[in-house]
């Protein structure tokens, strides 16, 4: 028995004894502060960003003949970059959870085609998982974009814009105008 409480007691000591581990605070968490909405994104962010990217390669026909619009300088190049980032970022933003759809009283910009800002909240809120997919799908085919515009590949960057297109797309048929029929099951050819 004495041995017993010896080697106890020696096992104590020497636990006593060994250097501990700090133990280290628990970092603070940020706290998002989100002003902006959904609709503010899109109107800031999205838009003039996959905007700037569509329009920065494209062959455009008038009385003057026929114009190969793409950039060729690093300073074109470089604002082509910036309006990649901004997208990026902005399917990011989108995903941060908390965020609205827009301001309360804020009404749908075509009411006729539209869902309202509640409805669309009350879609995403019952399917977190297929917002998060629609802005992965940005995210991801804006990256596919965003290594052409690295690359200064102007025949790239046109090949692969068409996919932000359809990522958009795809969101807006399934939250802001659900109702309406794609051209497939119409028949008719799409207006976009």
């Amino acid at each position: 028995m004495h041995r017993y409480l010896a080697l106890l007691f020696g096992a104590v000591l020497a636990a006593g004894c060994a250097p501990q581990q700090a133990v280290q605070p628990a970092e603070p968490q940020p706290q998002y502060r989100m002003d902006a909405t959904v609709r503010d994104l899109m109107d800031s962010m999205v838009d003039p960003g996959a905007d700037f990217i569509w329009e920065s390669v494209e062959t455009i026909v008038s009385a003057k003949g026929i114009e190969e619009k793409r950039p060729r300088t690093d300073e074109e190049w470089k604002e082509v970059r910036r309006h990649g980032i901004m997208l990026l970022e902005a399917s990011n933003a989108l995903l941060m959870p908390g965020r609205r759809v827009a301001r309360p009283g804020e009404k749908a910009d075509e009411p006729a085609v539209e869902l309202a800002p509640e409805q669309i909240q009350e879609l995403i809120d019952k399917d977190r998982a297929s917002w998060v997919k629609y802005a992965e799908e940005l995210h991801d085919s804006t990256m596919r974009t965003f290594k052409a515009i690295e690359a200064k590949d102007a025949d790239g960057l046109l090949a692969t814009s068409d996919a932000i297109d359809r990522a958009c797309e795809n969101c807006h048929m399934h939250y802001w105008y659900p109702n309406d029929k794609p051209p497939a099951a119409t028949g008719q050819k799409s207006k976009y």
